[in-house]
């Protein structure tokens, strides 16, 4: 038992690790869909079309690369059936030739056959004056030397007559050979003439490719312009906000100065939750999505349809309804002092307000509505706490 015990503690403590990671991983997605929110709707517009302009351009110059290197290959392929073209037709001109040759000397043995068989309508068959030599010649001397030459006349016939038969043999076989080759260049030129039509529509390609990257660069660098221009604006109405929320900042200053008492004991469970909705987006520090720096979201985000209401964390005082461009319609309610500090809680984003400035609201009073007002891409409630001015984790008072 105490083996099991043992082995199965290392695998509960890797569990609690992978339940650990399987948390941070969640909270990091929900930390980026929240700092989206927050973002200016011109901001997040651009930055959609930059992104999107940049997809479209990397994937036509992923379509021109393909479209290129099927060309430059139609193109290789074209240059070698060409050079295998120019093989055949010279292939074809050399049998042509042999053929011509073969044909002529065909000629030539029927020339000589046709002069030998003149000469013996002239002078008589050879092998009747071979027979007649023998029966009226009474020299064997004289005999001897007639079938000489009558033996000479009959091989120079057999002879011809052999050629003949060799050189026809021959052209026939050169006859076959013009009319492969030729047959070979047909083939050749067909499947030339295919693949320039296909490397000319191909090189087409390549050119629409090339022309749409063009296009689609411009696109990006517009793109990329529009949302430069985007950022100027919205970081001009940062730093105003940044100004509005530093006079506010002395405005709490100012008045925890002024207040005496409050709230002492545990603060867990102190503030009523604003909104039932779930957390979108927690408080902390972290890297901007599309602006890149490393910041602090100084609230938690709550999921808040529009028009639901927003409730007072505790009893206080609305000390302000302001505007800002990038929190849209905000209201600072002052509680007072807990623990020693000023506790202001500022509600951000709102559609409207339900309390007017200088109004005593209770714990759980509607102060106003959820809404999309600023910075932000969605309704939904962005919580702050402030004590003494200082942002602080809103959570650590529910």
């Amino acid at each position: 038992m105490v083996a099991g015990v043992t082995a199965a503690t290392p695998l509960a403590a890797a569990d609690d690790k992978l339940k650990q990671k399987k948390h941070h991983a969640h909270a990091q997605v929900q930390a980026a869909q929240g700092d989206l929110h927050e973002s200016s709707k011109a901001l997040v517009a651009a930055a959609n079309r930059l992104n999107r302009a940049r997809a479209a351009l990397a994937s036509a110059q992923r379509r021109l690369a393909v479209a290129q290197k099927n060309a430059d290959a139609a193109a290789r392929l074209d240059a070698q059936m060409q050079a295998r073209l120019q093989v055949a037709e010279h292939r074809l001109a050399a049998a042509r030739v042999a053929l011509d040759v073969a044909r002529q000397r065909v000629a030539d043995q029927r020339a000589a056959i046709g002069r030998l068989a003149a000469s013996n309508y002239a002078n008589g068959d050879p092998g009747l004056m071979g027979l007649s030599v023998m029966l009226n010649s009474q020299d064997p001397a004289e005999v001897t030397m007639q079938m000489n030459t009558v033996t000479a006349l009959m091989s120079r016939q057999t002879t011809l007559l052999e050629e003949l038969r060799i050189a026809r043999a021959r052209m026939v076989v050169e006859e076959a050979k013009v009319e492969k080759a030729r047959a070979e260049v047909a083939v050749q030129r067909q499947a030339a003439a295919e693949n320039l039509v296909r490397k000319q529509g191909l090189e087409r390609a390549a050119a629409r490719a090339r022309a749409e990257v063009g296009t689609l660069v411009i696109r990006a660098r517009y793109a990329d312009y529009v949302a430069a221009r985007a950022r100027r604006a919205d970081l001009k109405q940062l730093r105003a906000a940044k100004k509005q929320e530093e006079r506010i900042r002395q405005l709490i200053i100012e008045r925890a100065r002024r207040q005496h008492g409050g709230y002492k004991g545990d603060t867990g469970g102190f503030l009523f939750r604003p909104v039932p909705g779930a957390v979108t987006s927690p408080y902390g520090w972290r890297r901007h999505p599309i602006y890149g720096y490393w910041g602090l979201h100084d609230g938690t985000d709550f999921h808040a349809p529009c028009g639901t209401p927003e409730r007072a964390g505790a009893s206080g005082t609305v000390i302000s309804k302001v505007w800002s461009d990038v929190y849209g319609n905000r209201l600072y309610l002052d509680i007072g002092r807990v623990n020693g500090k000023n506790m202001t809680l500022v509600y951000n984003h709102m559609s409207s307000y339900a309390a007017s400035s200088g109004e005593h609201v209770r714990r759980g009073e509607a102060v106003g509505y959820a809404g999309s007002t600023g910075w932000s891409t969605g309704c939904h409630l962005h919580f702050t706490v402030l004590l003494n001015g200082n942002p602080v984790d809103p959570m650590h008072y529910m």
